[in-house]
């Protein structure tokens, strides 16, 4: 029988079924491509965001061991039970000290030190002279001399200072020592009749760097300029200390603050998948 006009033949409805589903088929590919796509590049970024942070991490964890481990191993804590050293030092306060060597010592120096002519007690006290120093007291304007020049010590105590005047001369490998709070300090005035009130320079363990504790009070102890004219031995400064103390703070700041910024990121993508989730 002839087929009527206009009707497609059986092989023609085959191929627009075909075509159909084939268009269908793309389509559906594609909406399965985006969210594939889309979930890939959201995996990449956080693989990159989790490296990044894990190195912040690492560097941090390196710099505060650093940090560490190089005053461990070069200061050593000292508890000050006077106020002798006020107000540089205060009783109570725990100091840091690097040992040293007799020859390193200078002018300015504060050191920690024990003398059997003095007593028992581990002390702390400024080194205001060295073995061929003349150190005087009372002089006009009442300053301390050094090799007959006054010391302009910016580093002492308001309270009422020396009381006792003296003039001496160190003997070679020893040491004149007084306390920044000279109203109530026992130093070298206290012990003029033995050896001129000095010390052997032997007897010094270690130069305070800083203070440790308590926190309001932690600092590093910069060398003072006061006996900087008389040249010679002059006070040396804190050593390492310092970078070594921020690389241990600037360290730890690190891991808090690359901690905190992935929780951070962590929480942002789960408020956003649960609102995505929610709609």
């Amino acid at each position: 029988m002839p087929r009527p006009v206009g009707l497609p033949g059986p092989a023609t409805v085959d191929s627009f079924t075909a075509r159909a589903d084939q268009e269908r088929m793309v389509a559906m590919s594609s909406v399965v491509e985006r969210p594939a796509a889309a979930q890939a590049s959201t995996g990449a970024g956080r693989r990159v965001a989790g490296l990044v942070q894990g190195l912040v991490i690492g560097l941090g964890f390196v710099l505060m061991v650093g940090g560490f481990a190089v005053i461990a191993l070069n200061y050593r804590p000292y508890k000050v039970p006077t106020n002798s050293m006020s107000p540089t030092v205060n009783p109570g306060d725990t100091v840091l000290a690097r040992t040293v060597t007799p020859d390193e010592i200078g002018r300015g120096d504060i050191v920690v030190f024990r003398d059997l002519t003095w007593g028992t007690d581990t002390m702390v006290k400024r080194v205001v002279g060295v073995g061929g120093d003349t150190v005087a007291y009372g002089d006009s304007v009442g300053h301390l001399t050094v090799n007959g020049k006054p010391i302009q010590e910016g580093y002492l105590s308001p309270a009422p200072g020396l009381s006792v005047n003296f003039s001496i001369q160190v003997p070679a490998g020893r040491l004149f020592l007084l306390g920044d709070d000279r109203g109530v300090s026992l130093d070298s005035r206290s012990h003029l009749a033995v050896s001129a009130g000095t010390i052997p320079a032997t007897e010094v363990s270690s130069r305070v760097a800083g203070t440790a504790w308590p926190f309001g009070r932690m600092a590093v102890q910069h060398r003072t300029t006061a006996f900087d004219g008389l040249g010679g031995a002059v006070a040396s400064g804190p050593g390492p200390l310092e970078p070594a103390s921020y690389a241990m703070i600037g360290g730890a700041a690190l891991i808090v603050l690359a901690s905190v910024l992935g929780g951070l990121v962590s929480l942002g993508r789960w408020v956003a998948g649960r609102s995505r989730k929610a709609r």
